[in-house]
């Protein structure tokens, strides 16, 4: 198994860190990793979200997008001989948005090998909402809009599943982002209907085996305290085994400390699954 953290955040994210990517690297190559992606969130649209204070803390303004790729690119040149660097982005998918995207793809295509593909945000009555902000975003203004917890669930898959199909259609090795992001607040929250989920992440399966696009096996839920779980089921991770779906480790560190958080856990899903499947 490929010790690989594909889903990793830098000091140009604004809600983390800090700490300058080396010592985000330096806390990979200790803990014996061989791969270590960089996949910063790029600059949303201007405007994106009613929040202007909450959206700049979301992204990194587009003025600082050349040095995030110059600063990644020079890491990978010092660190080559410990450890394989590779660099991209975690990119929103914004369906109302799609060429603000594809533009920075094209003007930076030379510069990126990895795309970690995610949905954050739904249509909402005050515009477009960050699923993962606040429970209270959720209850208060996103099941109000859906109509209900059900409505809003099947709107977040159907948001998944479009992401799958778009991701499928880019230029570099890409996965999709924490699938169970809208689980964050699920302990101060009521429950979400498993029966949905379930179904909904059955869906999933052949759109990713015919997109061709891997899975971010996300274990920063595991430190959220509302939340004290991995975002990709275990039983999903095992199907995906069983069809071949390249599943990638992603620790979602926003802090050197969360490097490697939940390593130990993905490991053993991954060999369980393949137990069961010999």
């Amino acid at each position: 198994m490929l010790k690989w953290d594909g889903h990793t955040h830098t000091p140009f994210c604004k809600h983390g860190s800090s700490a300058s990517m080396i010592h985000y690297v330096q806390q990979a190559i200790q803990q014996q990793f061989q791969r270590y992606t960089l996949t910063e969130h790029p600059p949303l649209p201007p405007h994106y979200i009613a929040d202007e204070a909450l959206q700049r803390t979301l992204a990194m303004p587009e003025q600082e997008l050349g040095s995030y790729f110059e600063q990644a690119h020079s890491l990978k040149q010092h660190v080559e001989e410990q450890i394989e660097i590779t660099v991209g982005l975690e990119l929103d998918y914004l369906p109302d948005r799609l060429e603000h995207a594809s533009r920075l793809l094209d003007q930076w295509a030379g510069q990126m090998e990895d795309a970690v593909v995610s949905v954050h945000f739904l249509p909402g009555s005050n515009g477009n909402e960050c699923v993962d902000y606040t429970a209270d975003v959720l209850l208060d203004r996103l099941v109000p809009y859906y109509g209900s917890l059900d409505q809003l669930l099947h709107a977040y898959y159907d948001h998944v599943e479009q992401a799958i199909q778009w991701a499928g259609t880019l230029p570099l090795r890409t996965r999709i982002g924490h699938i169970n992001l809208i689980e964050k607040f699920r302990m101060s929250m009521p429950e979400l209907n498993p029966l949905i989920m379930q179904k909904r992440l059955e869906n999933l399966l052949p759109l990713l085996q015919q997109a061709g696009v891997g899975v971010d096996v996300n274990t920063a839920g595991l430190r959220k305290p509302l939340c004290q779980q991995a975002y990709v089921p275990p039983w999903f991770i095992a199907a995906c085994v069983k069809r071949n779906i390249p599943l990638v480790y992603g620790s979602d560190a926003h802090h050197p400390d969360e490097v490697g958080a939940g390593w130990d856990w993905f490991a053993h899903q991954i060999t369980k699954a393949g137990e069961k499947g010999a």
